[in-house]
């Protein structure tokens, strides 16, 4: 079986920047408090702050200003990166193979119907040149917990009654913040994303985060806008 997994990323390998980056000058760190920095402060690669927890109350007011978490070990790292990568959903592409794939219904599609299974897969799944994944199990215990308050939402891929791709992420508002996703057969985490745009689209969705650029994304119609133009948009639709 072909196996690919990424951070919100359907090319091959991690596109955000390095966990383990070097700190060229001081770093806002985070406490008990609940609160973040201006976005502007981030460094040059998008690391704005490091520390403080993975609490609900403190994800989603980080996914209101922007911002995401993306570390390895056991301090959090939180990133603002200027550009952003987007994908306004009446912008997607679907090439002509992956129109004939829908069009004969070639996977079974389903959303929030295996949440944990999905965040398993895209934490579980090594990436080809990267060893292991971002998703420790803290972020995978919170991540969960958002699902269950109705935050974090999983789209599921399946065939023959095996889920064989998926991904998540936050939603709200009318703005969709993706987060991971993975393919355990050929197509399956582009069919996956295809469908749950026109889901989202359904749903009042018009911004969808895909924060860093592929090249993939790009060919499905991601596009690269500033940090201020993205936290403007936040601003409207949350």
């Amino acid at each position: 079986m072909e196996l690919e997994t990424s951070n919100w990323t359907l090319g091959t390998g991690i596109n955000k920047p390095p966990p383990n980056a070097t700190f060229t000058m001081p770093l806002h760190i985070l406490d008990s408090r609940l609160w973040f920095p201006p976005v502007e402060d981030a460094m040059e690669d998008g690391l704005l702050a490091m520390g403080g927890d993975l609490c609900p109350e403190r994800l989603l007011l980080a996914y209101r200003k922007g911002i995401f978490p993306w570390f390895e070990g056991d301090v959090p790292l939180w990133w603002c990166p200027d550009p952003r990568f987007i994908l306004l959903p009446q912008e997607l592409r679907v090439s002509k193979s992956m129109g004939q794939l829908l069009k004969r219904n070639a996977f079974a599609f389903t959303t929030n119907t295996a949440f944990a299974q999905v965040i398993h897969h895209c934490k579980t799944n090594n990436r080809k040149g990267q060893n292991g994944t971002w998703i420790t199990d803290g972020v995978e215990a919170a991540y969960t917990q958002l699902h269950q308050l109705g935050y974090a939402h999983s789209a599921e891929l399946w065939k023959d009654g095996i889920l064989v791709g998926g991904l998540y992420g936050i939603r709200l508002g009318a703005v969709f913040f993706g987060e991971s996703m993975f393919s355990l057969v050929s197509n399956a985490s582009k069919y996956a994303f295809i469908s749950y745009v026109g889901q989202l689209i359904n749903k009042g969705i018009v911004l969808i985060d895909c924060q860093v650029y592929t090249e993939h994304l790009e060919s499905l119609g991601a596009r690269m806008v500033a940090r201020a133009e993205f936290t403007q948009l936040l601003d409207g639709l949350l």
